[in-house]
């Protein structure tokens, strides 16, 4: 039990639902448009499952190099798993696994690839150059959340809709967008407690370049863009009507939007961390589920 917690915690494992959501959105999109296979959902949902452990893995053997997880005041969200600083896993043993789920996400890819066309290559080379550049080149170049909300919400949005069986249609990118706010958020409301760590570590993330008021302001800008871009699609009917009960899940924004714009000079609340991941989480959810009973 111990070896199998101390795997969970380098892939941190609590986070791995945002793939899930993000593969939801992305088949429910393409069903919409009347496209869907099962078992190419399951791929993908298990190839980009492989690709954030890769990401969460390398990043906290990175972490763990560069001292930042030595510095972290760990909240539940953000600071790392405390494993490798912990010696419960091996910096060796960690990178062995972390490039052992790349090589997983890698061949679901190719798989994929081989059926549906040559323009997946594209968003899987993003992918790559996202997991094994971002800790160490992305995130020290200040487009680390911008790199994010891509990789980790944008392309698998888009991609689990291609995989379906063919060009994604105007739902698909409209359920994309949302989802690259709000990975985007979901990285930038959690670097505020990292602040320290990550600038001794190195580290060029928007907390840094822009001080936390004007940081803190951009997260408040992409928390209203995200039920504002639902509303625009809805509006020009790339999505269908039922898609607006998405906008719902913002109602946990008023946690972190009343820290970000009264006192984001303070340690951001544990709640509204919180709701942050329950929006992002929520938000995906329902946009999956309104697209799936439209469809």
């Amino acid at each position: 039990m111990a070896i199998l917690k101390s795997y969970l915690g380098v892939a941190r494992a609590p986070f791995l639902l945002l793939p899930v959501v993000l593969v939801a959105a992305g088949a429910a999109a393409a069903a919409f448009g009347g496209q869907f296979s099962w078992s190419r959902t399951l791929l993908a949902l298990v190839g980009l499952v492989a690709a954030h452990v890769g990401v969460n893995v390398l990043n906290e053997v990175s972490d763990m190099r560069t001292g930042i997880d030595l510095h972290t005041d760990r909240t539940p969200f953000s600071g790392g798993s405390g494993t490798l600083p912990g010696r419960a896993m091996s910096a060796r043993t960690a990178t062995v696994f972390g490039l052992g789920a790349c090589a997983v996400a890698l061949a679901i890819g190719i798989w994929l690839t081989a059926r549906v066309g040559w323009l997946l290559v594209p968003v899987m080379a993003f992918g790559a150059v996202a997991i094994l550049f971002y800790t160490d080149f992305f995130a020290r170049s200040g487009v680390g959340e911008v790199f994010a909300g891509l990789g980790l919400g944008a392309l698998p949005v888009w991609g689990a809709a291609f995989v379906q069986g063919g060009t994604p249609r105007a739902a698909a990118v409209a359920a994309a967008v949302p989802a690259f706010f709000m990975t985007f958020n979901l990285l930038l409301l959690n670097e505020f407690p990292d602040e320290e760590a990550d600038r001794l570590g190195g580290r060029r993330n928007l907390v840094l370049l822009l001080g936390r008021k004007r940081a803190a302001v951009v997260y408040a800008v992409a928390a209203l863009a995200t039920p504002a871009a639902l509303g625009v699609a809805v509006a020009v009917r790339a999505l269908p009507a039922a898609a607006l009960v998405a906008v719902v899940p913002s109602l946990l924004l008023v946690t972190p939007l009343r820290w970000a714009l009264a006192a984001p000079e303070k340690a951001v609340p544990i709640p509204a961390l919180a709701a942050n991941v329950g929006w992002n989480l929520a938000t995906n959810a329902v946009l999956a589920v309104a697209l799936a009973f439209a469809a």
